[in-house]
């Protein structure tokens, strides 16, 4: 998949807010808030997942390298979510959801470390490590969040994948790449005992919150909107690592 010139110059805008299939007067309101969001976001998630540097990394095709350079990427997202959502902990809408547990820049700066040396926050600095033009943006949009609700969103989207598919990406990392847990810990949980039983509880929390309409669209459409910011960095990854050739048998 391929970005032209001309979108990579526009991915640096703030994007809007995508809309989703279904409206939230269409939904039956006596649906869970949790089965909301996976409805809602689901062809954004198939999307992003489905781009060709996901589906080249988990086949193997790729190299440390660019495993070394996703992480990169989220650190930048994971800096900015954290410290925003510092500012709204105390927030009815978030506070349930703010939980050191999750916190992920520690483990990523300690990954950084490990993959791009001890210079790396310098590197990282001077555009030597490189960083898509999405995550620019998408870091930007986190750091000026506009409220809670989207906080919310990027929260269920960040957190709940990793604990989900991110647990797929680190066991397959390990396998086709050799990179052991010192240069994944951003994918290691060690604060949570049973991630089923801890994102059960993260469903069961967003269900009760039971919010009004109007925060329900917010929340579904920043979801939406995340997915696609993801989707975006995961074409700029592609182009920027593509699938390695075989080599000829000896």
């Amino acid at each position: 998949m391929d970005f032209a010139t001309e979108d990579l110059r526009n991915s640096a805008e703030p994007a809007e807010p995508t809309e989703y299939s279904l409206t939230v007067e269409e939904m039956s309101v006596a649906q869970p808030f949790s089965t909301e969001l996976k409805e809602a976001t689901d062809a954004a998630h198939r999307e992003a997942e489905g781009a060709g540097f996901v589906t080249d990394l988990l086949a193997g095709s790729l190299d440390r390298t660019a495993m070394a350079s996703l992480l990169a990427q989220q650190l930048h997202i994971y800096r900015a979510l954290e410290s925003a959502l510092a500012r709204y902990r105390d927030h009815p809408l978030l506070a349930g959801f703010v939980d050191p547990a999750l916190d992920r820049t520690e483990s990523l700066k300690h990954d950084m470390e490990y993959h791009f040396g001890p210079q790396w926050e310098q590197d990282l600095a001077t555009g030597r490590i490189f960083t898509a033009h999405a995550t620019t943006s998408y870091a930007a949009a986190i750091a000026a969040a506009p409220g809670p609700g989207f906080l919310l969103a990027n929260h269920y989207v960040r957190y709940l994948g990793d604990l989900s598919g991110g647990q797929i990406i680190h066991r397959m990392a390990q396998r086709h790449y050799g990179i052991p847990d010192d240069g994944l810990n951003f994918y290691v949980f060690g604060a949570i005992a049973k991630l089923k039983t801890y994102k059960d509880q993260y469903r069961a929390r967003l269900d009760a919150l039971d919010p009004d309409p109007a925060t329900r669209r917010n929340v579904l459409s920043h979801a939406v909107e995340s997915f696609d910011f993801n989707r975006r960095i995961f074409l700029e990854m592609g182009e920027r690592h593509p699938v390695h050739p075989l080599e000829p048998a000896r």
